[in-house]
Parts: structure tokens; sequence; C-alpha cells
């Protein structure tokens, strides 16, 4: 982790003119190609939710805003931010967290992610670690293929932790797309950084 400046006089302002509103987070939802994705994990005999998750993470550390965190007046960015996602239970008709540390190698991260969701079905739990902001929190909607999301967040103080939901895919020609939303906060996250992402991932998902 490493504290972060903004030196440029307009990047500054920029900063400091969304810090400083009661609402600065926003969000952007497009439908991503997961053709190749599901070839690929299919023939490899990987399950989607863990492979995704890795596939979103591997794709924010790519986007160093995506790993930027706002702490008072300061603003600090992690060298990893590891996912906390959604996941039935069996236990409950509501979800539970499920929170898998990411070092950037997938073997080591889907043995871990399979292990923890089987852990987070049988024992759920509805709480991540107070004072962290090393996290991405992720969701999944497979019942809607959504055009927009809203989310539940702290806004006094702000929550500048990125929310990346997808939902059901479908089908679109000879493509199999699937919507995908990103919420970020403002003053850490442009415009220009989530076209980035969206650009950065589709890449990502060409196995």
């Amino acid at each position: 982790m490493r504290k972060i400046e903004f030196t440029n006089p307009h990047r500054k302002k920029h900063f400091e003119y969304f810090k400083a509103m009661n609402h600065p987070h926003y969000s952007i939802t497009a439908n991503v190609d997961i053709t190749r994705f599901l070839e690929y994990i299919k023939d490899k005999e990987l399950k989607f939710t863990p492979s995704m998750v890795f596939q979103i993470s591997a794709t924010a550390h790519k986007i160093k805003p995506f790993l930027q965190r706002i702490r008072g007046n300061e603003v600090v960015e992690h060298e990893f931010v590891h996912p906390s996602f959604s996941v039935s239970t069996k236990v409950s008709d509501v979800f539970s967290f499920c929170e898998v540390k990411y070092y950037g190698e997938f073997q080591d991260f889907y043995r871990r992610a399979i292990d923890r969701i089987r852990l987070m079905q049988e024992d759920p739990v509805f709480e991540d670690e107070e004072e962290r902001d090393d996290y991405l929190f992720l969701s999944a909607i497979p019942w809607v293929s959504f055009t927009s999301i809203t989310h539940a967040m702290h806004y006094h103080p702000h929550d500048c932790i990125p929310r990346i939901s997808w939902g059901k895919h479908f089908e679109d020609g000879d493509k199999i797309m699937m919507p995908l939303s990103l919420t970020g906060h403002h003053a850490l996250i442009d415009g220009k950084n989530m076209g980035d992402f969206f650009n950065a991932f589709q890449e990502q998902l060409e196995l």
C-alpha cells in the first residue's frame, strides 16, 4: 500500500469537488461478450462464479483507481484488493458474503474460492472486517438481465469501495452477452477509468 498525492492542480480540484458531494457515487452498466469465456470454462470444467470473480478482480488490478481508497483527507493505493462476493446459502433464503484473497494466480485462487464458497453456503457470514478498505464488493443477479442497478452503501462517511455486479446472460445472435455494472466514487474513478475497465475486462475474457 502506498499513499497517493494529487499534485496536478486540476486533478486535485476534481478530487475535492466530488469528495465534497453528499452522493459522489455513480454507475455504468453495459453488456459484455462472454461467449469465449463460457466456452473456456466448459472445456476446462470450471465453475462460473469463482472464474468470473477472478476475471473481474484481475481486471480491477489493471486499473489503478479501482485500487485506491479515501481515508479521511488522504488517498491510499493497495497493491492487492480482495473480492468479497455474494453466494447463495443452504441455511437461509438470503445470501452470504464470501471473501477470497486475491494475489493474481488463477489456480490457487480457484481452489481456495471453491472451498470458501462451500463453507459460506453451510456457515454464512454477513459482515466484512471493520476498518478494512482493501475489498472489491461483487454481487451476482443471475435471475435478471438488468440494464441498471443501485447498491446499498454508507454515505457518511463515504464508502469508496467499488461495487461490481453481473446479471443473467443472454443470447444476442451468435454471441452470449452479460450485463456488467460498475459503481465507483467519482473522486477516485472517472468516466475514462470506467471505460478502461470495460475494455480491459473484454480483453481479459478472450482467454
